[in-house]
């Protein structure tokens, strides 16, 4: 059986439920609004979590490296593990935060991903200790073990962003399915004022919001995970995902607030002859 699809088995394990809940009790207690935000990814444009773990790992893995090299680099070696360790707290805490709004499924693997991930801190923790004491051969053996426990967290990682998606923006495959020129949406009294209403252009799902003052059109699907954006709802001049809380710009689609990091995709609007009218933005 390949690895793959025993990963997805974990998805469906319901016994992980427990540590679950308790993991998003910790994750409650993180900082909310631009703290939260930045632990997103939101002011990057994408998450924050994939930049932020390349620091234990890549200082744990050369310190591995020069294990391995022949000659005397203890100091350096024990100086990159205690780097590494110094770096964990920020990439768990962004993890943290995205893993906390992600699917049931995500989660489930997120947590088995955490116990790896920690098991592997714990190992280069360790690994520290001997070598401050004098025990280099524990020192590298147990950095060895670390690096394979953190390699196997990162591969439950991968899948959560890569074969699950988590953190990618679910709406972009949209952009390219959005036929040139302008498109008529009906009627614009058929789009009721203070509530977002859903429409479609050749199929690809846009959610309609008009206000006193204007209406906007923007891509339909949340870039965060996929929520149906006409089924949110409007305040002070943004567009409120229903699923997470996600809040994007009704005049040109930016992130507000997070969990999302992508902008939604505007549209160009033109009312003609009570008719509306709509083409994707140039960019």
């Amino acid at each position: 059986m390949r690895l793959g699809k025993r990963i997805r088995e974990i998805e469906h394990e319901d016994r992980l439920d427990p540590l679950v809940a308790r993991l998003k009790g910790l994750a409650e207690r993180l900082p909310s609004g631009t703290a939260r935000d930045v632990l997103h990814g939101v002011q990057l444009g994408h998450p924050l979590h994939p930049i932020m773990i390349h620091l234990p790992m890549g200082t744990w893995t050369a310190a591995v490296l020069l294990d391995l090299l022949p000659g005397d680099h203890r100091r350096e070696a024990r100086a990159l593990v205690d780097i590494g360790l110094l770096t964990v707290s920020p990439a768990v805490l962004s993890g943290l935060a995205d893993w906390a709004q992600q699917h049931e499924r995500h989660q489930r693997v997120g947590v088995v991903h955490v116990a790896a991930n920690g098991m592997g801190t714990l190992l280069f923790g360790a690994s520290s200790l001997a070598r401050a004491r004098g025990r280099w051969g524990w020192g590298k053996g147990l950095a060895l073990a670390g690096l394979g426990a953190i390699g196997l967290g990162g591969t439950l990682g991968g899948h959560i962003a890569y074969h699950r998606a988590g953190g990618a923006n679910s709406a972009d495959h949209f952009v390219d399915l959005v036929p040139e020129g302008w498109h008529d949406l009906g009627e614009l009294e058929a789009y009721p004022e203070g509530n977002p209403a859903g429409a479609d252009v050749d199929g690809v799902p846009v959610v309609v919001a008009r206000t006193k003052d204007a209406v906007s059109v923007l891509m339909g699907t949340c870039p965060h995970m996929g929520a149906p954006l006409a089924e949110g709802e409007l305040a002070d001049g943004c567009l409120r995902c229903p699923w997470h809380g996600s809040e994007f710009r009704l005049d040109d689609g930016t992130v507000v607030h997070g969990p999302a990091t992508a902008p939604v995709e505007p549209f160009e609007t033109s009312i003609v002859d009570g008719r509306l009218w709509v083409r994707l933005s140039p960019a």
